[in-house]
């Protein structure tokens, strides 16, 4: 069985093919970089309404497989931004009466979830999910991902993509934010904010600006770097000890960056806990797993139809049923 995923939630849109056993034939994505300033919702829609038709042909192409050979549809129906999440679902609806298969709505946080556990060949992980738009410690329990921790504002991608325009960095910021904190090994004082299992990065963003008016770039960004990992940290660690959880899993766009992956490896061993990390080019948003979590969720019977298949820029990744997973 092959499955194509679009994912269309932000500034990727990306098309994957799966097979029903998880491997990945192809994936092609095209993200959207703003000339200055921040997404803007509709300008990214229109990216994505510009690219979409390469994007997939040429995930076909390079997977060696025809249009007709496509048996599931899988679309990125939320979160996100709800003019780029409407361009993924009208392709998918588009796609799925012409060629007459069947179509699924992913969650997309679920999705990131999907793709680290078997990519990475872990059963039962603590999750941390920490991308541009969504930061989320999570696990398996009563049949859903439940949330023992998150951001209360901002996500820290986002945070920290924010921070880099105003130092002048060209988007995306994370990147170039970790390869300057490798210069520095000084350690700013900046807010630490951990309420309970939650986390607060607006604060920390605001101190961080007024840092670059007496601060040289580089111990700004390793010291903000070092502060908000290490609040993930600690919260990471009394969740792995709450729950039990003999895995932790580190995905996202954000689990691309080195510092964070050592570590949360470290939380992981302190709590005799094996550590894993999604695969660098299935980190960011992807249509791979886009397509592999809409098969969990097709071989468990589940489908979407078109007056089902409106987006949902607000879905929470805890409201989600997670039937194809037994509990331990």
């Amino acid at each position: 069985m092959l499955i194509l995923g679009l994912e269309s939630t932000a500034h990727t849109f990306s098309a994957g093919i799966v097979d029903d056993a998880g491997n990945v034939l192809n994936l092609v994505s095209d993200t959207y970089i703003p000339e200055t300033g921040g997404l803007h919702p509709l300008k990214t829609a229109m990216h994505h309404q510009d690219c979409f038709d390469g994007v997939i042909s040429t995930t076909v192409k390079e997977a060696k497989v025809s249009i007709r050979d496509i048996d599931l549809i899988a679309f990125s129906q939320g979160p996100g931004l709800g003019p780029c999440l409407r361009i993924g679902a009208t392709i998918a609806r588009t796609l799925s009466a012409g060629l007459r298969i069947p179509m699924v709505g992913v969650n997309h946080c679920v999705a990131h979830v999907e793709i680290g556990r078997v990519a990475c060949g872990c059963d039962d992980p603590l999750c941390l999910y920490v991308s541009g738009g969504n930061t989320i410690i999570s696990a398996l329990k009563c049949g859903r991902y439940q949330v023992f921790g998150e951001t209360l504002d901002i996500a820290l991608g986002n945070m920290l993509d924010t921070f880099a325009r105003e130092a002048g960095l060209a988007h995306p910021g994370g990147p170039k934010i970790e390869q300057l904190a490798r210069k520095s090994d000084l350690l700013l004082d900046l807010p630490y904010v951990v309420k309970g299992m939650d986390l607060s990065f607006s604060g920390i963003l605001t101190s961080a600006i007024r840092l670059l008016a007496k601060h040289d770039l580089e111990d700004i960004a390793n010291s903000l770097q070092e502060t908000t990992f290490a609040m993930l940290a600690e919260v990471t660690e009394r969740a792995v000890a709450h729950t039990g959880k003999e895995e932790v899993l580190l995905t996202g766009g954000v689990a691309a960056n080195d510092r964070l992956k050592k570590m949360i490896d470290i939380v992981a061993l302190e709590q005799d806990a094996s550590f894993h990390v999604v695969p660098r080019k299935l980190a960011g948003d992807n249509g791979a797993m886009i397509a592999w979590t809409g098969f969990l969720q097709f071989d468990q019977g589940n489908t979407t139809s078109l007056e089902e298949s409106r987006v949902m820029p607000n879905w929470r990744l805890d409201q989600v049923d997670i039937p194809w997973r037994q509990e331990r």
